[in-house]
Formats: C-alpha cells, sequence, structure tokens
C-alpha cells in the first residue's frame, strides 16, 4: 500500500483516480484549489466513500507545495492532473496558463526531488505538444478526417507547440523528461488523447464530449468550431486511470519517457460521426457551425504500438459504450447539471 499524492484530484480524471487507488487500499492526498467547475462536488462524492485528505492549494506557489510534501512526508507516487486545460483561456490568458501548466509541474518536480526522489512521477501531458501536424498530409473524407499515417501519431512526431497552452504543456512536458536525465527521477509524461467519462462538468472549450452529452439532454445548442469532420481518438477514464496503474508499478524503469495514450484508431470518432451516435441513441441534437477556433487540429489519433508493447496496455471501452454510460449519468444527474449552466 502507497501514499499517493494526486494534484488536481477533485478534477474529472482526478477524482476517479483518487476513486480507484482508494479502493484498492491506498492512501490518498490530494492538491485541488477547487477552482473548477465540478470540484467541489466531485470532493464531496470522493469523500463519502473514502477517506480523503485534502489541501487547497494552488500548484503555482512553491513554498505552499513544498508544505505539502513536508507534512506528507512518506508519499510513494505523484500522479499530476493539475493543469488550465483549455486552448482558448490560454490564448485569453497565457500568464496564468503558463503560471498554473509549466511553473506548476516544475514546482511539483522540484518537492519530489527533494522530499520523494524515489517516487513515481506521472505527468498528464497532452497531444496538443504536436501542433497542427504540418508534416503530416491530412485527407479529407465524407464525415471525417485522415491523415496518411493510419496507424496514428507515434512519439517520433516533431513537437510543435502551436498555443500558449500547447507552450505550457510542452514546456512542462519537457521539464518531466528532463528531470529523468538530470536529476534521475522516475517520471513520466503520458501525452493523452480526449479523456472522457462520467463527473465530466464538460464545456465548450474543454471536455467536448461530455458538452455535447451534457448540452443535448438539457436541451441546449452545440456550436461545432470547423466542419464537424475533425477527428479525435477517445478514451475512457476507467482505461485510463489503469494505465496510471501500471505505471507506477513501472517504478524506476519509468526513465522519463513520454507515451501518446488515446483510443486508437479502433475508437476514433469525427464530430459528425459523434453527432450520429447520439441521434442512434434517441436523442434530439440542434447545432451550428462556426469558424475554426486558434490551434484546432484537424485530427489527431494516437499510435499507441509503444504504450502496449512496453507495458501491455489496451483501452477497452468502445466509444458507444462509454458514451451510453455518461449519456445514463447525465439524465440521472440533469439537476446538478443545470446549476451549472448559465442560459
Amino acid at each position: 500500500m502507497k501514499k499517493l499524492l494526486i494534484t488536481g484530484g477533485a478534477g474529472f480524471i482526478g477524482c476517479h483516480t483518487a476513486s480507484y487507488f482508494a479502493k484498492k487500499g491506498h492512501e490518498i492526498v490530494i492538491i485541488d484549489n477547487l477552482s473548477r467547475k465540478g470540484s467541489l462536488d466531485n470532493l464531496n462524492w470522493l469523500k463519502k466513500q473514502h477517506p480523503i485528505t485534502h489541501y487547497k492549494t494552488n500548484i503555482q506557489d512553491e513554498k505552499a507545495v513544498e508544505d505539502v510534501f513536508r507534512k506528507e512526508n512518506t508519499i510513494g507516487a505523484v500522479i499530476h492532473l493539475a493543469a488550465q486545460v483549455a486552448v482558448t483561456t490560454s490564448v485569453s490568458n497565457p500568464r496564468d496558463d503558463f503560471d498554473i501548466n509549466a511553473l506548476g509541474t516544475l514546482n511539483m518536480l522540484q518537492a519530489v526531488r527533494h522530499f520523494c526522489p524515489q517516487a513515481p512521477f506521472i505527468n498528464a501531458s497532452t497531444n496538443k505538444v504536436y501542433g497542427l501536424l504540418h508534416n503530416v498530409k491530412i485527407l479529407e473524407g465524407l464525415q471525417r478526417y485522415e491523415i496518411e499515417k493510419k496507424e496514428g501519431i507515434n512519439e517520433s512526431e516533431p513537437l510543435d507547440f502551436h498555443s500558449p497552452y500547447g507552450c505550457s504543456k510542452g514546456s512542462a512536458d519537457q521539464y518531466v523528461i528532463d528531470y529523468a536525465r538530470i536529476y534521475d527521477l522516475n517520471t513520466v509524461s503520458v501525452r493523452q488523447s480526449c479523456i472522457y467519462g462520467e463527473r465530466q462538468f464538460g464545456v465548450e472549450d474543454q471536455g467536448w464530449l461530455a458538452w455535447f452529452i451534457i448540452a443535448t439532454v438539457l436541451g441546449r445548442k452545440i456550436s461545432i468550431y470547423g466542419d464537424g469532420k475533425q477527428v479525435r481518438d477517445v478514451l475512457y477514464v476507467q482505461d485510463l486511470v489503469e494505465l496510471y496503474e501500471k505505471f507506477i508499478e513501472q517504478g524506476s524503469n519509468l526513465n522519463g519517457k513520454a507515451y501518446n495514450v488515446g483510443g486508437g484508431l479502433n475508437f476514433s470518432l469525427s464530430l459528425l460521426e459523434f453527432i450520429d451516435i447520439l441521434k442512434d441513441q434517441g436523442l434530439e441534437i440542434s447545432y451550428s457551425f462556426g469558424d475554426w477556433r486558434p490551434g484546432d487540429q484537424k485530427v489527431f489519433v494516437s499510435d499507441n504500438t509503444k504504450v502496449i508493447k512496453e507495458l501491455g496496455w489496451e483501452p477497452k471501452t468502445t466509444p458507444v459504450q462509454g458514451i451510453q454510460t455518461i449519456v445514463s449519468w447525465v439524465k440521472q444527474n440533469k439537476d446538478l447539471l443545470k446549476s451549472y449552466i448559465s442560459d
């Protein structure tokens, strides 16, 4: 049994991660400033099920982060999920985006270096570090864009931080890799594609899959930025959390590696295909089209070959299965979700 420190532990991915490891008997410590929509509800949901230690701390505050590590002095692993997660927000406020994503990650790495240097450090990175994929030929079909690299994008793809968000997350990604090289920390950077699941209080610019479902069930109109043919591989949150467990088990074998992680080609969707799935489930969906936004990729599909080969992990939950689960959760929690959506 380990003591696990999870930053952003009251967020969407964080609360599922905390619950999963708590059920396995691990002691869970959360750092979360509760600034995200739904985070307090997620924290209360967690506390009803498990004994959770929570610190309402900003990771940008170096001293506050050190105080947590000093108090919780037997940390066995760190899962770093806290972040500013929206490209649009990074464009409107790049300073805050940098402070949270880049500086916050550096503060966490420094704390691990000084207080628990043997602890595995798992960093939730993003496919946005690859930018607009200028080196990849993109083909246009009837309902989706495709890439010539049929298997998807692997870790050899050149990094191209095409937005303030890409810059801040890319900086964090590289610090995580370099701290393994320079300070011999056990780090890994997980370049995640689109993660989805229950307890995701999605909005237009982050958590789009959940947002489409929430808006549709609540009778709201959806805006599609672009032509709807843009494609993402989607990964159900429980499948991701099980991968985190495999990373922790690797311990000193992590060695500052980076992995592309997503649903892969078989679990990829365009927005138009996603809308068809919702219609097949009997939902009436209203939408309109708008201009492309800065940093929007026409297509991203993760090539999971490296993580499959080295850790024996593969996604299990199909998009239709996962979407059905979220639709059910949204229908059961309409009153809660209405309280977070302004007219």
